[in-house]
């Protein structure tokens, strides 16, 4: 009988790059090695993972091949790279201690909980029962406990909690989900709750006094993964018109958790664009058009025509809602960024007493630290479906963006508002979380303490440093301060930037810019643009005509004085009958009417976002804004509050003049201010349309994206997506940043490599 001549065994060494650190990929591979019979090892390494597989030929391709097609959810492999070793005929597989050295790896966003930790966060019987820090490999904490790369417990903010025998030995096992899961605890190792304040609380007994205090309407800083949330209950109005006027919050809507999609679908229409993104990992607060009557105190969200929703995404959120044969409590948490208004996100547990002193009547904390301040997401839906980013923050940071074109090592500081960094490097960007204004000093802190931490993380060591060509803005003279060469980028040069890049378009096309300001060439306050842009230049084709901007932040904090500098540009009297003329002080007016005919402190303007402004006061809507662009916002309102109509005011970019005349034509006929708040929409969107027509006779592109802080009005953004569509434009929305400020530094990373490579 002749014996069968078994396969020689090959062995083969693959590198893995990516994010792979952190998402169960050891784990993975192991129990793949496992179930095709291979042997070998995987260790974690500075450039991702490192695997030596031995096995039959035939197993080794198909380990290769599952390696990518079954790996787990939270990876983002970018690489592999296979080599062959020479066998040596060992048996098992292990995971093997981490590798140092010189490299990349990317470390993944925080994940909300998954089902199997819910599981057994409510199972009486499980040992985690009711444990406020349940995670495994699949979900929990990552961008916010890692300190440094590689990514193992020893480089995350869990290193001071050593693992009781019981985890250890999960930790271990590899028939466990928490196989080599690195925040791995439980009630025996930690971290530990606290509630501080009148009444002093550890354990399950502080989160069951925290919920005591929220039925009976106290306001209770809560620590998540990324920082301090103040919460309270949504439907008692005392407690939420409290918590406004301690955090100084003016009208500005607050933001609500809520324990499941159900009680979403009553709160907002909730379609399945929006059922997708509120449940999954990323778990941002979502914009929903508003349902009336609604269950929530109107102090949430006062003349919004959204509400921003978010499910629990922690145990500890999980749990402040109760498990059944809990005392009631709440359903529905105003839950909100744990700071004055202006101010960064509180992360540290001292500062965090000492700052939230008066606003919070008690602290519900941990003392895992906080490696980076990462607040909370907002993402909308457009009318397509696609995701429109408003805040790109936890959850999606700081997940690596593909980039259309190769750029050496570059770190750009984005703008002073809604600021976020990037690090790009080769294809591949790296946002921030967001860091949000630098007006003060700890706000420049916080930004300092970003940039190094992404830095850490992603080992980019930028060459150049990208900044806004602002002169006033303070990211800009950190940036000249920095001693790195410096490439400034126009403001709108760097939002059309920020659309191409994550299109992954390398190709002129016509960017309309629309947005509060942004520093222009010609020294004025752009804002109203219709831009030809490449990576390496653009070119001004059209713009909203000029008017004064009469005494710079003062004209962006009272709209009324917006519109009084747009009516005598438009020739329009100041007639009293005209509510943004009542609304104005007669001192101040006739101050103003001065001002304006002298031409002091008067910078003109093209910004679309102050016409919004203007219009808004003009019908009566909003005369003082007590945060960014609430007179826009309310301006939307009312328009969504008009269904049918099609028509809309006669209105070209280089002429307002006719369209302001309309809309006070309509009013002093009696019409009604919701009718006039659509007519100008539709207005708006027709300019666009007849704007890129001209453009594209002109030019011959046919691509046209939308950007800039404006496009985050819903009502706009589909109006004018709809009208170019039908006009045969291939038009390009946001979907990866936010089209506002918070979206820049990515534009600024790309223009930057592009033109100092030329």
């Amino acid at each position: 009988m002749t014996a069968v001549a078994r396969p020689l065994p090959v062995r083969r060494l693959v590198a893995v790059g990516g994010v792979v650190q952190g998402v169960g990929f050891r784990p993975f591979v192991h129990a793949l090695a496992t179930e095709l019979g291979l042997s070998g090892q995987v260790a974690n390494g500075p450039d991702g993972a490192r695997i030596e597989i031995e096995g039959g030929s035939e197993a080794v391709a198909a380990f290769c091949h599952r390696l990518t097609a079954d790996a787990p959810a939270l990876a983002d492999i970018v690489s592999v790279a296979t080599s062959e070793l020479l066998p040596t005929g060992g048996t098992g597989f292990a995971i093997v201690p981490t590798t140092t050295g010189d490299g990349r790896t990317l470390v993944p966003p925080d994940a909300a909980t998954c089902d199997a930790c819910l599981t057994e966060l409510t199972d009486p019987a499980d040992r985690r029962h009711r444990h406020p820090f349940i995670t495994c490999t699949d979900c929990g904490p990552r961008f916010t406990i890692t300190t440094a790369m590689p990514y193992d417990r020893a480089t995350t903010t869990m290193a001071a909690f050593p693992m009781c025998p019981d985890c250890a030995a999960e930790y271990t096992d590899p028939s466990d989900r928490r196989f080599h899961a690195q925040p791995i605890a439980c009630w025996a190792c930690g971290p530990r709750l606290r509630l501080t304040g009148t009444v002093r609380r550890t354990g399950g007994a502080a989160l069951a006094e925290a919920r005591r205090m929220l039925a009976a309407g106290a306001i209770v800083a809560v620590k998540g993964i990324g920082g301090y949330h103040l919460v309270c209950d949504a439907a008692a109005p005392r407690a939420v018109g409290e918590l406004r006027r301690r955090k100084a919050r003016g009208d500005k809507p607050f933001a609500v958790m809520i324990p499941d999609p159900g009680t979403a679908a009553r709160l907002g229409h909730l379609g399945p664009a929006e059922r997708r993104l509120l449940t999954g990992r990323a778990r941002p607060i979502v914009l929903l058009r508003r349902r009336s009557p609604s269950p929530l105190a109107p102090q949430v969200c006062p003349g919004s025509p959204d509400i921003g929703v978010l499910l629990p995404y922690t145990p500890l959120h999980r749990l402040l809602f109760g498990l059944p044969g809990d005392p009631p409590g709440p359903h529905i948490l105003v839950v909100t960024s744990g700071n004055l208004s202006g101010e960064p996100l509180v992360t540290d547990d001292r500062e965090g007493l000492r700052r939230l002193d008066g606003l919070a009547d008690a602290w519900l904390w941990h003392d895992r630290p906080i490696a980076v301040a990462c607040d909370d997401s907002v993402v909308r839906v457009r009318n397509d479906g696609s995701p429109l980013p408003i805040r790109r923050s936890r959850g999606f940071a700081p997940a690596r963006i593909r980039l259309p074109v190769a750029v050496r090592p570059v770190l750009a500081v984005g703008g002073d508002m809604k600021n976020t960094l990037c690090l790009a490097e080769g294809d591949a960007a790296w946002l921030s979380a967001h860091v949000g204004d630098l007006n003060s000093p700890s706000a420049r802190h916080a930004f300092a303490r970003a940039e190094n931490h992404l830095r850490e993380l992603t080992r980019v060591e930028p060459v150049r440093v990208a900044a806004d060509r602002h002169p006033g803005y303070r990211s800009a003279r950190w940036a000249r301060r920095d001693g790195r060469p410096l490439t400034l980028v126009q403001h709108h040069h760097a939002h059309i930037a920020s659309a191409m890049a994550e299109h992954q378009l390398d190709e002129p096309v016509l960017g309309i810019a629309f947005d509060g300001s942004g520093y222009g060439d010609d020294g004025a306050v752009w804002g109203g643009e219709v831009l030809l842009a490449d990576y390496a230049g653009y070119r001004r084709l059209a713009h909203l005509s000029y008017v004064p901007l009469p005494g710079g932040d003062a004209a962006v904090r009272h709209p009324y004085r917006m519109a009084l500098a747009h009516l005598r540009a438009a020739g329009v009297a100041w007639s009293p009958d005209l509510p943004c003329v009542a609304a104005c002080p007669p001192g101040e007016l006739r101050l103003l009417e001065a001002q304006l005919a002298r031409g002091v402190a008067c910078v003109p303007t093209s910004s679309m976002g102050r016409l919004f402004d203007a219009v808004s006061s003009l019908v009566g809507v909003c005369h003082r804004a007590g945060y960014e662009a609430q007179a826009a916002v309310e301006l939307e309102a009312a328009a969504v509050a008009a269904d049918g109509v099609r028509n809309g005011y006669a209105f070209a970019l280089e002429d307002p003049a006719p369209l302001l005349g309309a809309v006070v034509a309509d009013l002093r006929a009696g019409t009604a201010v919701p009718l006039i708040a659509a007519r100008f929409h539709l207005a708006v969107a027709g300019a666009v349309r007849a704007a890129c027509r001209k453009a594209r006779r002109s030019t011959g592109v046919r691509t046209v994206v939308l950007t800039g802080g404006v496009f985050a009005n819903a009502l706009l953004d589909g109006m004018c997506s709809a009208g170019l569509a039908e006009d045969g434009f291939t038009v390009l929305g946001h979907t990866v940043v936010p089209p506002g400020d918070g979206g820049l530094a990515l534009g600024q990373a790309v223009v930057a490599a592009r033109v100092a490579d030329d």
